[in-house]
């Protein structure tokens, strides 16, 4: 989710001879064209068949009213501000370094804090959630909009802004200094705070006793099937039953018992390995893990060293990679309790757990995105029924519904369908796999995605965060950009990911393949969450929006709406369906700062089967033109999608939460300023004048007291 010194989780190591799709060419025709000649036309052969089962006007969300996106559009900005619409407000609540408890002095932004971060807002703030509190403090609230803990990730660091100046430039990542090293592990993880609006907007309360942070230092418990195996065991715990820490914490989620669910994302690149030989080889490529590290840690801690020094296993940290990469939950209701990472959820760069429409007696279901070129959409569903029993059961409740399920892989077929194929050891692909011979259930949560290869999952444009609508449980996934994509030695286009093109950035003509990015979305057959099988169509493309309409602009954007790097993504529960879009890019920074809008989607099926997109110069086609056909959703307009806001420079839109009755949003700016240095700063958001730059959690209100985005 960020842009900038952290490509290694971006990286394609899927090396697997998985096809994205087949390629499906058709004739040149523009959608336009395709849609004046009428359904009649559309409806022909295999996609008449595709449209007949998927194409339902009246499944548009009932939130898809005149009042909805009832706001002004903001601009593109390149200012170093947020815009919001008129008659709206913002006012920044939690920064970095801001305190947590008191008695902890204000940051001083300048470097110099050290020795207590564990106290302190961590950086780069990231997913979040908000959990009613009843008025008396005393537990879960769900109705409750003026009193709540907000749960947060800081996904990682900006040393530049976090050190002094003389502190970054003498940085020597094989001898760090250990007090450094000490502020920047406490500077990533999860944030609980008690947030309280008295009558004059949200602010922290830093009295509360639910206020704390959870780590890259933390202890957190291993359960499901890699829970005692070997794989996870190191010399802090030789029973393999727990580990320290969770790392580059992106995206989130929670469940309908309460509680938080964190998702570990580019964690690969947090710890340094020596050379090894055989599978181990084979798991460590397959998820980044190099023989370099981004920060160095390891010449401090050895816990950040993945390197055979010890007799075996249980004396030293060649296993301890194996420990990252989860889905961690969380109870903020309960501030003594050990967070657990739910191993049966998979093993990879986890971007979101967005939780499935839920039903009394049915399975509980969450829909996963592994964040990184070429990589897989999943899906878990528990072995256990839904029981509203359960509604406050915090971890016990997690141990029930998240240590046993069934995990799979998506696999979106050329025809508008797709499979979603079972990752288990019975899997005979899986049992048989000769890439990488899996020793038991265990194994096969630790290495994920080497067993998602082996079932044929469909290669994806980098997926982020997902959001299921409220109404129409249909699932929604951000695909935000590829430089991958039918590159020469790469995977080629399929239907799925159908773009590769040249993107105009000032004068350069160098970014090429999808640039800027899509949103996937699936509807489960017969609406089930559990099914095996589903169809799909494209909701929106990214694009600017005087882009080729055939090939780029797909979507018909507007001046008012046009957008690149579609990554957060979110439904509002308040309206019943608005949808927010968040963008992290930097293929349209030169025309604008990231973004938010907000959006009224219809259904699958809702737009055009058998959309030729017509690319150029392919270098996996011999630098020959290829068509693709595809599956699209209808144009957006100004009733389904607009820009809501704009944030500061060089920052990343993500994280949104909202009180109960949608009165109040939470979003997060993220690392403003990146782009700087200590002495060249590029930003001075949020403090304005000569200040260094930090990201931070917003609030924003309607002005009038109504409900956001109306």
């Amino acid at each position: 989710m960020v842009k900038k010194d952290l490509d290694i989780g971006y990286d394609n190591c899927n090396t697997s001879n998985n096809e994205s799709f087949e390629n499906v060419l058709a004739k040149r025709m523009s959608r336009r064209d395709v849609m004046k000649m009428g359904a009649g036309f559309v409806g022909t052969a295999l996609f008449g068949s595709f449209m007949a089962g998927c194409k339902d006007d009246s499944s548009t969300s009932p939130a898809a009213s005149a009042a909805l996106l009832g706001f002004s559009a903001v601009p593109k900005s390149t200012a170093d501000t947020i815009s919001v619409p008129t008659g709206y407000t913002s006012k920044v609540i939690f920064a970095t370094g801001d305190p947590i408890k008191l008695g902890v002095s204000a940051y001083a932004n300048d470097g110099t804090n050290t020795g207590d971060f564990d106290n302190r807002s961590g950086d780069d703030h990231d997913g979040m959630v908000y959990f009613g509190l009843k008025n008396d403090n005393s537990g879960y609230d769900a109705t409750n909009s003026k009193n709540g803990l907000l749960c947060m990730n800081h996904e990682y660091i900006n040393q530049t802004y976090l050190h002094t100046a003389a502190e970054v430039a003498a940085i020597n990542p094989a001898a760090r200094v250990a007090a450094q090293v000490d502020k920047e592990i406490a500077s990533h993880g999860v944030a609980i705070i008690k947030v309280t609006d008295s009558g004059s907007g949200f602010a922290v309360d830093k009295s509360s006793g639910y206020n704390r942070r959870i780590t890259g230092a933390t202890p957190i418990a291993l359960n499901g099937p890699a829970r005692a195996n070997v794989l996870v065991q190191t010399a802090y715990s030789t029973d393999a039953t727990m580990t320290r820490g969770t790392l580059n914490n992106c995206a989130v989620g929670s469940t309908p018992w309460g509680t938080f669910l964190t998702c570990e994302e580019n964690w690969a690149g947090y710890f340094k390995r020596d050379t090894r030989t055989g599978k181990e080889a084979t798991a460590m490529s397959r998820y980044g893990v190099g023989t370099t590290s981004r920060y160095g840690w390891e010449s401090v801690y050895p816990q950040f060293s993945a390197s055979i020094t010890g007799a075996d296993a249980t004396a030293d940290y060649r296993h301890v990679a194996n420990t990252q990469g989860y889905i961690v939950e969380i109870d903020p209701f309960s501030p003594t309790s050990t967070p657990i990472k739910r191993t049966a959820m998979g093993r990879f760069a986890h971007e979101t757990a967005s939780l499935g429409k839920v039903t009394v007696g049915k399975p509980v279901v969450f829909y996963m995105g592994d964040d990184a070129k070429g990589e897989y959409i999943y899906k878990f569903v528990s072995t256990q029924n839904w029981s509203a029993a359960d509604a406050n059961g915090g971890l016990s409740a997690g141990d029930k519904y998240l240590d046993s399920g069934t995990l799979y892989a998506a696999k979106f077929n050329a025809d508008g369908t797709g499979t979603w194929l079972k990752i288990a050891i019975t899997e005979p692909a899986i049992a048989t796999y000769t890439t990488y011979a899996f020793a038991d259930a265990g194994d096969v949560a630790i290495n994920t995605r080497l067993a998602a290869d082996a079932m044929g999952a469909t290669k994806m444009d980098r997926p982020e965060w997902c959001g299921v609508h409220p109404t129409t449980g249909e699932g929604y996934m951000t695909l935000t950009n590829n430089s991958d994509r039918a590159k020469s030695g790469k995977y080629g286009l399929d239907a799925a990911n159908p773009r590769y093109y040249t993107d105009t950035y000032g004068t350069s003509t160098t970014n090429k393949g999808n640039v800027n990015g899509h949103i996937i979305r699936w509807k489960e057959t017969g609406g089930e969450g559990t099914a095996t099988t589903f169809t799909w169509d494209i909701y929106l493309f990214g694009a600017q929006s005087d882009a080729n309409g055939t090939s780029i602009n797909i979507s018909g954007l507007t001046a008012d709406n046009d957008f690149s790097s579609p990554d957060g993504l979110w439904f509002s529960e308040a309206t019943k369906g608005l949808m927010w879009i968040q963008t992290d890019d930097g293929a349209y920074t030169d025309v604008t700062n990231c973004m938010m809008l907000a959006a009224v989607p219809g259904s699958v099926g809702d737009g055009t089967a058998n959309y030729s997109v017509t690319n150029t110069a392919v270098p996996t086609n011999g630098n020959a033109d290829q068509t693709v056909t595809t599956f699209v959703g209808k144009d957006a307009t100004a009733s389904t999608l607009k820009r809501f806001l704009v944030g500061p420079k060089d920052c990343e839109i993500t994280g949104i939460a909202e009180t109960p009755d949608g009165k109040t949003i939470f979003v997060n700016i993220q690392h403003p300023g990146e782009e700087g240095t200590a002495t060249a700063l590029t930003s001075n958001w949020p403090a304005g004048g000569t200040s260094r730059p930090r990201s931070a959690t917003v609030v924003i209100t309607k002005n009038d007291g109504g409900v956001v985005g109306y």
